[in-house]
């Protein structure tokens, strides 16, 4: 694997997450890559399963570098999914055309005794093998991003058995049995430092956590599920490669934004669409790098409505240490054009 190296200054998004404010803000987009562009599908087409793309290295380093031929973007990030660690600790995983991730619920103590770390390292090994791919064909000035999914939404799709309207299982098993809900937890931060370690051992510059599930619980619930097994994750990270920035993302966290992005340790704070820009600036980002938040449906709709928003976010946070992004990932049905439009916008920075 390649050695962890210093930041290298040039790089724009890791200038702008070590706090340095540039007059034109580096942009990647979550959901960069995937089924919005044709080559995505064209090859997804010659894929038997999801699966089996995301663990194909030469096959998710083409999907990871797609988004980056086509577009002008200041990063790449890994081409995955949150759900390799449950996947790679046992827990038996499928995905479905149009319902998206199945896994066999994990709801018991004969579920968790059945998940096992013996061969975790060996099956996570072919994202890190990505990693590398990927590095070798980056620019200089291209920032790779891996990333994890947090241990609280990790928990939920596998708890649920996969995507929820009212986290009814898995709030009531938090709920109700804290000690034993905290020992799943407790498996998914040490899982969560070792997969990502290994993302850096393999190149990547920059990590994020996707929480996107933080927003579903009450504030003493958060502190414990989402702030306290980020910070745990974060603290390991950072003591093994103290240079490697942290991205969070918590989405949803409405008000508790602020108390995980002072607690956690993360370096910047990726914020969703709900989040009112002058908040942003006076509330959050005294504290470091803030990433985010045009709405993607507006990337949707395009043209002087997307303009008009995009400014708007640029002229406000855009004037402290920021990373140009979506509240959300890409989606589907948006037009490649469009995403072209955005880019050239944003490197036009902001007005003098």
């Amino acid at each position: 694997m390649v050695s962890p190296s210093p930041i290298p200054a040039a790089k724009p998004i890791l200038r702008a997450l070590e706090g340095e404010r540039l007059a034109t803000p580096p942009v990647w987009l979550m959901r960069q890559a995937g089924r919005y562009l044709p080559e995505y599908r064209a090859l997804r087409e010659t894929v038997g399963s999801f699966l089996d793309l995301c663990l194909t290295p030469e096959l998710a380093a083409e999907v990871t570098l797609q988004p980056t031929r086509r577009f002008a973007l200041d990063a790449a990030i890994l081409f995955s999914d949150i759900l390799i660690v449950p996947y790679a600790l046992g827990q038996p995983l499928t995905y479905r055309d149009g319902e998206g991730p199945v896994l066999e619920p994990v709801r018991s103590a004969a579920g968790m005794a059945a998940l096992s770390d013996a061969d975790f390292r060996d099956r996570v090994a072919p994202v890190w093998h990505t990693v590398e791919r990927v590095k070798t064909q980056l620019s200089s000035a291209t920032a790779l991003i891996g990333f994890a999914g947090a241990p609280w939404t990790v928990a939920s799709y596998m708890i649920e058995g996969g995507t929820s309207r009212d986290f009814a299982a898995i709030k009531h098993w938090a709920f109700s049995n804290p000690d034993s809900f905290g020992d799943l937890i407790d498996r998914l931060v040490d899982a969560t430092v070792v997969y990502l370690d290994g993302q850096v051992r393999a190149g990547a510059d920059v990590l994020q956590l996707f929480d996107s599930w933080a927003g579903v619980l009450p504030e003493m619930p958060f502190r414990r599920w989402v702030i306290e097994p980020t910070k745990r994750i974060v603290s390991a990270l950072k003591t093994a490669h103290p240079h490697v920035p942290i991205i969070g993302f918590p989405r949803g966290a409405g008000i508790m934004y602020r108390a995980y992005f002072a607690e956690t340790g993360v370096t910047a704070l990726s914020i969703d669409q709900t989040v009112p820009l002058d908040v942003a600036q006076k509330n959050l980002q005294p504290l470091g790098a803030i990433q985010g938040n045009l709405d993607p449906l507006m990337l949707i709709v395009g043209g002087s409505a997307m303009a008009t928003a995009a400014q708007r976010i640029i002229e406000t946070i855009g004037a402290g240490p920021f990373i140009f992004n979506l509240g959300h990932g890409v989606l589907p049905t948006t037009p490649p054009d469009h995403v072209q439009a955005l880019i050239a916008l944003v490197h036009r920075g902001r007005t003098p």
